[in-house]
């Protein structure tokens, strides 16, 4: 008969590994239209900033594109980033003027929002050298991918932070920046396969303690 102890380090893991499971999801229903228009207008009322009937906001459009033909899947952004020499507030503002200062001010917000939504970051890397780099192509400092739960996520995401305030520190930081979503064909990302080994691990180690 299997003893209590031993019992206990099997379903403990096994409740952590779906907790875990049910967080990053990656597979959900799609956006409808309607969801979509839903969620942007109570992101355009937290923002609380009205836009008359015959003019289009540039990032709800933006936002619009995103959960076009959405699958309901996990996906990925890549963020190409050009920092300003200095950092640019609004006038009487008491940050410093760096500009790597107000990116992290910025990032302390932003994850753990993205935490609470089934996301987080894949890398942030450094942009070392150029090499094929035509003549007039764009130059970054910082090359970021976040990995999202899902698009319905990243929308809810936006909407906690409309109204706070917090893009102040993004574009008092940023000179330029492009975002896009990308769809990966080969990931080793394993992060699923990772949480399991590390859970039975620790378990081992703790039943041969």
């Amino acid at each position: 008969m299997m003893s209590t102890g031993t019992l206990f380090l099997i379903l403990v893991p096994f409740l952590l590994y779906t907790a875990f499971l049910l967080w990053h999801g990656g597979r959900s229903k799609p956006l409808t239209i309607s969801e979509t228009e839903s969620l942007l207008a109570e992101m355009q009322k937290r923002a609380g900033k009205k836009v008359p009937a015959e003019e289009k906001s540039p990032i709800l459009d933006q936002f619009r594109e995103l959960a076009k033909n959405d699958d309901g899947r996990e996906y990925y952004m890549v963020n190409l980033l050009k920092f300003r020499p200095k950092a640019l507030y609004p006038a009487g503002s008491s940050y410093s003027d760096d500009p790597l200062a107000a990116n992290n001010r910025y990032n302390r917000t932003i994850i753990p929002l993205l935490l609470k939504h089934g996301g987080y970051p894949v890398f942030d890397s450094l942009v070392l050298s150029r090499f094929i780099h035509p003549n007039g192509a764009d130059d970054w400092d910082h090359i970021a991918m976040v990995r999202y739960r899902s698009r319905r996520d990243m929308l809810k995401m936006a909407i906690e932070i409309a109204g706070k305030g917090v893009d102040v520190h993004k574009w008092a930081a940023l000179e330029k920046t492009q975002v896009f979503p990308v769809k990966p064909l080969f990931n080793l990302n394993f992060i699923r396969g990772m949480v399991a080994i590390i859970l039975f691990a620790v378990a081992m180690l703790i039943h041969l303690a």
